[in-house]
């Protein structure tokens, strides 16, 4: 039995990770890096870090629109699985990699699932909402990391499906990770000169960075909290391109993006989190630190009724009156069913025993008969 497991971006590892850890020595996995994001720090030490190894394959697709980088994926990775066909492929997430990476699988007939199916934010003007929706549409598996996602997709249609709720691989990938990530925290502090509490910074969606006025608006509110308390901005390399146009308060102290470890580290010593991410959302509720998600809808809703994250949007006076209430009182971390480190067990087990009983799964397009149905020049 041979499975191909794809990344993306950066995010993807933290969530591809436990599902390698789970298929060890159980089917012969391709592991493949799509290069939608090149990022330097994808090295030995940050793969390192997430206890995995490195990709068999790196289709290197590098940077572009919308559609050229969805266009260019779709073709690397088709060549790809032409010659050298797997029995089934995981996309996780919602990038234009997990998108293209599943077009172009379901085209050769081999049947994809899909890891955080179901997530919707309710905003088509967010092209991972598009990304999202469009996999879970062709993805023969859809494994959902709440019953709230099921749900989500029985909505649109899809019971007939294969939906399961299995929790969520960030968390394995967190719990798996943090008493290593907290040994790092003294070394972390003290290099950054943080000896009292701190808040954490994330920023990188187009809604707040690409905008130099709103940008503006919202470094501002934020050195604003920094004078109760330091902000820590690991930036984004594209948050970093709009920060030539704006003034960021000293009370802000920007810094390189930080390997995982260390993220989590800084993170789980952080008095608040403020972010646009999807994943730190969730990771903040388990770790019981409160969280100020900067946009005006979440894909992870259970973050805000079961964990604790609060939408303030990017209204500064929303901002600053949920901060201080944030930080006038004791969280404690969220109990939010399956979210326990055991997703990716779950995953594998359900699609290991599905694929052994494959009579009625599709075939995939074996290179043979490829050459049949797409010829090359004459």
């Amino acid at each position: 039995m041979r499975l191909s497991v794809v990344a993306g971006a950066r995010p993807n590892f933290m969530k591809v990770a436990p599902l390698l850890r789970a298929l060890k020595d159980r089917a012969e996995v391709q592991f493949v890096h799509t290069g939608q994001h090149y990022d330097p720090k994808m090295s030995d030490a940050f793969l390192a870090d997430l206890d995995i190894r490195q990709p068999d394959v790196n289709l290197e697709v590098g940077s572009g629109t919308h559609a050229e980088q969805t266009a260019a994926v779709m073709v690397a990775y088709e060549g790809h699985l032409l010659r050298d066909p797997v029995d089934a492929v995981i996309v996780v997430g919602d990038v234009n990699s997990t998108l293209a990476a599943a077009l172009a699988a379901v085209k050769l007939r081999i049947p994809v699932a899909h890891v955080e199916a179901g997530l919707r934010s309710g905003d088509d003007s967010m092209p991972e909402e598009i990304n999202r929706q469009l996999t879970d549409r062709i993805s023969h598996w859809l494994f959902a990391p709440s019953s709230e996602a099921a749900d989500n997709l029985r909505s649109e249609g899809l019971g007939d499906r294969s939906i399961h709720v299995v929790g969520n691989v960030m968390i394995d990938t967190l719990l798996h990770s943090l008493e290593r990530a907290r040994g790092c925290l003294p070394e972390i502090r003290e290099r950054l000169g943080l000896s009292a509490s701190f808040a954490l910074l994330t920023l990188h969606r187009p809604s707040n960075v690409d905008d130099p006025g709103k940008l503006a608006t919202l470094l501002e509110t934020i050195g604003e909290l920094g004078k109760r308390l330091p902000v820590v901005f690991p930036v984004h390399p594209r948050t970093r391109e709009r920060l030539l146009d704006v003034e960021v308060s000293p009370t802000i102290f920007c810094v390189e993006p930080l390997p995982y470890l260390e993220f989590i580290a800084l993170l789980s010593g952080a008095t608040l989190a403020l972010t646009d991410s999807g994943g730190i959302q969730e990771e903040t509720s388990v770790l019981g630190i409160p969280c100020l998600t900067l946009r005006d809808n979440t894909e992870r809703p259970l973050t805000c009724t079961l964990g604790t994250n609060r939408l303030v949007g990017n209204d500064p006076t929303m901002i600053l009156e949920h901060a201080q209430s944030a930080l006038s009182r004791a969280w404690e971390p969220a109990h939010i069913p399956l979210w326990d480190g055991r997703t990716a067990e779950r995953i594998i087990g359900v699609l290991l025993d599905e694929l052994a009983e494959s009579g009625s799964l599709p075939r995939p397009v074996r290179a043979a008969v490829d050459r049949d149905i797409f010829p090359g020049p004459p």
